[in-house]
């Protein structure tokens, strides 16, 4: 039964370090100077699909703005609330994504400071903002 145990946490702290707490390890400092960030959604009928997004960095978070197509991808996400981030060549299969309507505003200003075709991007339609943060596996039960 110990050893039974001890494998499950050994595997468990695997998972971990394999998934979100690489994410994590990165900081998200890391990305202040990354344009674009790929998100996967699943989509019921459509499958998998990778979306190139803008990204921001604000309070130590990357957020991301979406437009009315990716949003409604988003939205369908089979995978809900856990999504899939390509940046800087590496690939991050377990990531939350947190819609964040309180911080659309400040989204967007940092938005229009860092990319400068945010000056005609701005007014499109943006109906999802989100934080991406690593996932926080379930507890497993033996």
């Amino acid at each position: 039964m110990a050893k039974s145990i001890l494998a499950l946490l050994a595997t468990l702290c695997a998972w971990l370090f394999v998934t979100g707490a690489a994410w994590a390890a990165r900081e998200p400092e890391r990305y202040v100077e990354e344009d674009t960030l790929e998100v996967l959604t699943v989509g019921p009928e459509e499958g998998e699909h990778w979306s190139y997004v803008w990204l921001v960095v604000l309070d130590g978070e990357v957020y991301v703005r979406l437009g009315t197509k990716a949003a409604e991808r988003m939205n369908a996400n089979t995978r809900a609330p856990l999504t899939s981030v390509r940046i800087t060549g590496e690939e991050f299969p377990e990531v939350e994504s947190i819609s964040t309507p309180d911080m659309a505003d400040r989204v967007q200003e940092a938005m229009a400071d860092k990319y400068a075709t945010d000056i005609v991007v701005r007014y499109m339609a943006h109906p999802l903002t989100m934080k991406l943060r690593p996932a926080v596996p379930s507890p497993v039960v033996p």
